[in-house]
C-alpha cells in the first residue's frame, strides 16, 4: 500500500476545481435538455392502457387513454411525421374500485376506491380513406411517457372494403388471449370490432379492465399487451391477445355483466354486483325515506339515489365515448360505418342462477331463508330495460328501422346481448319480466316465491323480431351463452352468436337438458334445443364432428375457441376455429355464409 499524504492548500484548490466542474456540467445539462425527458413505454413508470378509437366521423376520430396518474399534460401526436398535436381531455372514472376478490400485487380488504384518470382527444380535418400514425403522450412530474406509434383513420366512406371482427363475452375468459392473438395472425388489421357485450365480469372492478394480474384484462387482450398462460399436457404457452383497437374503433353493446347493482361500501363487488333490483323496488324503498334523503325534492337527488339502490351502467358508459340516441344515450345507437348501419340495443336481463335448490336465489325462484325479507328478494331474471312496444326504446328502434340512413346501408345489422335462437342455456327463461307467484300461510308467513315466464310474452320474439323482419335486417349478432351456432329464419334473416372463449356450459342438445321447473303443467320451457323454433345450421366448410362421426352444429368448448370476420367487399361472413391444447395447430376457417338482401 502507497500512503499519499495532500496538504490544505493542495485539497482546497481541489475541491474548488471539482466544484467548477459540477457547476458546469450542470449548465450543460440543463441547457441541452428538453423540458420533460422521455420515458419508453416499457418502463417501470407507464399507461395504464394503450390508445384506442372511438366514435369516427367523416372526418374525425376520438383517441382513449387511461393512466393510474393526473398527469400534467395528455396529448395526441399524429401525422405522416407525427407533426400535429391536438391536446386531450381529462376525467377521472368516478365508480372503479377493487376488493379482496382483485387479483393483483396489492391486497384489498373491502371495497376500496382505485384511482384511474382518462384521456380523450379528438383528432379533426381528417380526409376519407386516410390512415395516418398516431402517438399518445402522457407527461408526469417532468417526463414523458410515450405509447408506441398507432395508426387511425375517420369513418370510411361507401363502398369501401372492410373487415369486422364479430367477437363477445370475453370475461378474462382463459382463451380470450389466444383469440384475439389469432385474429391479428389470421385476418391481420381489422377496421372495427363489433362487440355486443359482457366484456367484462364485474364492471366498478378496474383491475378486470386494465391490470388483472393473471394477465387477460379487457384492454391488454384487444391491445396485444397480455400475458395470459395456457397449459395442456405439460406445454405452457403465453398468449399476448391482438393489437387491434388501437387501429380499429369499438362498438359495444351493454351486457349484463356491464349493469352493477346496489351500491355498498362492505358488501364485495360481487356481491354489489348480483345485488341489482328493479327500478320499482328502489322507488318504493324512496318513497319511504323520502323526507330524510331528499327533502328538498331535488330530481338529480332522486335520480342518484334510485340508480344506487337499483342498478347502473356508469362504469361502461364512463369508459366508453358510444354513438348516441336522444333518448337512450350510449345506451343504445345507431351507427353508419362504411356500408353498414349498425343499430344497437339495450336487451339483457339480470343473470340468476337456474339452479332450483331452495337454498339459491335464482332465477324461478326467492331462497327459502329470504322469504320473508324482501330486502333479499332477488326478483327474478328482471329486465333492466324495456322493449315492449310502448317503451322509449322500442319507440326509437322502429323510427331507427324508418331511416334514410337505415334504409339505404347495403348491410343492416342489428346487434344486442340477449340471444333470440340459441343452443345455449341463457336463452331459457323467455325474455319477458318474471311474475311472482306467491303463496302464503293463513297467517301471513311466506311459503314460497315462485317467477314464471310466459313463452309467448317473449319481448324479443314478439316484439322486435317482426319489426327486423319487416325492416328486412340481414344480421342479428349477440352473445351471452359462450358458444358459436347461428341460424337462418324463414325470412331470411342470419342470427349469429360468436362468444365462444371459454366457460362454455355447451349445446343443449341430447342429455345436456337445461335444468327447468316442471311444477306448473301450464309452463313448459325448452329443455334442448332452440326454444324459438329454429334448427341450428351446420359449419358449410369443416364442422367439427362427435365420437360417433357426425357432424356439429355448434362450437361449444373450453379448449377450441372461435371468431367471425364479416367482409364487407363480399358481404361473407366467416367463421375460423384455433385448437389451443395444439399450440402450433393451425387456424381452420369452419363456417361461411353470405349477407344477401
Amino acid at each position: 500500500m502507497i500512503a499519499v499524504t495532500i496538504n490544505h492548500e493542495k485539497k482546497s484548490l481541489i475541491w474548488l476545481n471539482l466544484t467548477i466542474l459540477l457547476v458546469f456540467l450542470t449548465i450543460t445539462v440543463m441547457t441541452n435538455s428538453p423540458k420533460a425527458s422521455t420515458v419508453e413505454q416499457n418502463s417501470s413508470i407507464s399507461l395504464l392502457s394503450d390508445p384506442f378509437l372511438q366514435l369516427p366521423t367523416s372526418n374525425s376520430v376520438r383517441v382513449v387513454w387511461f393512466t393510474d396518474f393526473p398527469g400534467e399534460e395528455h396529448q395526441v401526436v399524429y401525422g405522416n411525421q407525427l407533426e400535429s398535436t391536438v391536446t386531450a381531455d381529462t376525467t377521472k372514472l368516478s365508480r372503479v374500485r377493487e376488493d379482496e376478490d382483485s387479483q393483483l400485487a396489492q391486497t384489498y380488504l373491502k371495497p376500496t376506491t382505485r384511482d384511474i384518470w382518462r384521456h380523450e382527444a379528438i383528432v379533426t380535418n381528417l380526409t376519407a380513406n386516410q390512415r395516418l400514425p398516431y402517438q399518445v403522450i402522457s407527461v408526469r412530474q417532468g417526463e414523458e411517457i410515450k405509447s408506441k406509434v398507432f395508426t387511425l383513420a375517420a369513418a370510411p366512406q361507401s363502398g369501401t372494403p372492410l373487415k369486422i371482427l364479430l367477437t363477445s363475452d370475453h370475461q378474462l375468459m382463459p382463451m380470450t388471449a389466444a383469440n384475439l392473438q389469432k385474429v391479428v395472425e389470421t385476418i391481420g388489421r381489422v377496421d372495427a370490432v363489433f362487440f355486443p357485450g359482457d366484456l367484462v365480469n364485474i364492471p366498478d372492478r378496474a383491475s378486470e379492465w386494465f391490470d388483472d394480474k393473471r394477465g387477460g384484462a379487457f384492454f391488454p387482450c384487444l391491445q396485444g399487451r397480455a400475458n395470459y398462460q395456457l397449459e395442456y399436457n405439460g406445454t405452457k404457452t403465453i398468449y399476448r391477445g391482438g393489437e387491434i383497437i388501437q387501429h380499429a374503433p369499438l362498438f359495444t353493446a351493454i351486457g349484463n355483466h356491464e349493469v352493477m347493482g346496489r351500491y355498498s361500501h362492505t358488501q364485495s363487488l360481487k356481491q354489489q354486483f348480483g345485488d341489482a333490483v328493479p327500478r320499482f323496488v328502489a322507488e318504493k324503498s324512496y318513497q319511504q325515506l323520502v323526507q330524510q334523503i331528499n327533502p328538498k325534492q331535488d330530481p338529480q337527488v332522486h335520480t342518484a339515489w334510485i340508480k344506487a339502490n337499483s342498478f347502473n351502467t356508469d362504469t361502461y358508459e364512463e369508459i366508453f365515448t358510444l354513438p348516441q340516441s336522444i333518448n337512450g344515450g350510449k345506451k343504445y345507437y345507431a351507427v353508419t360505418f362504411g356500408d353498414i348501419r349498425l343499430v344497437v340495443l339495450y336487451i339483457t336481463n339480470i343473470w340468476r342462477s337456474p339452479e332450483l335448490n331452495p337454498e339459491v336465489k335464482g332465477r324461478y325462484q326467492e331462497r327459502e331463508a329470504d322469504l320473508n325479507l324482501p330486502e333479499q328478494w332477488g326478483y327474478g331474471q328482471h329486465i333492466f330495460e324495456p322493449i315492449t312496444p310502448n317503451s322509449t326504446q322500442y319507440q326509437w328502434l322502429k323510427q331507427e328501422l324508418q331511416s334514410e340512413a337505415f334504409q339505404q346501408a347495403k348491410y343492416k345489422i342489428v346487434m344486442f346481448h340477449h340471444p333470440p335462437h340459441t343452443l345455449g342455456g341463457n336463452i331459457v327463461p323467455p325474455y319477458t319480466n318474471p311474475i311472482a307467484r306467491i303463496e302464503q300461510t293463513e297467517t301471513g308467513e311466506i311459503k314460497f316465491i315462485r317467477y314464471e315466464y310466459p313463452p309467448e310474452q317473449d319481448y324479443i320474439i314478439r316484439d322486435v323480431i317482426p319489426l327486423l323482419k319487416s325492416a328486412k335486417v340481414q344480421l342479428v349478432f349477440y352473445g351471452h351463452s359462450h358458444l358459436w351456432n347461428r341460424f337462418v329464419s324463414s325470412t331470411g334473416i342470419n342470427f349469429l352468436e360468436s362468444s365462444n372463449v371459454g366457460n362454455s356450459y355447451g349445446a343443449h342438445l341430447g342429455d345436456n337438458k337445461r335444468l327447468v321447473p316442471k311444477d306448473n303443467p301450464n309452463l313448459v320451457y325448452a329443455e334442448t334445443g332452440d326454444p324459438n323454433g329454429l334448427e341450428p345450421i351446420t359449419p358449410t366448410l369443416a364442422p367439427l364432428q362427435d365420437e360417433q362421426g357426425n357432424n356439429l352444429s355448434y362450437l361449444a368448448s373450453n379448449e377450441i375457441t372461435s371468431f367471425s370476420i364479416l367482409d364487407t367487399k363480399t358481404g361473407i361472413i366467416s367463421s375460423y376455429r384455433y385448437d389451443t391444447r395444439q399450440p402450433n395447430s393451425k387456424v381452420i376457417k369452419f363456417d361461411q355464409f353470405a349477407l344477401t338482401k
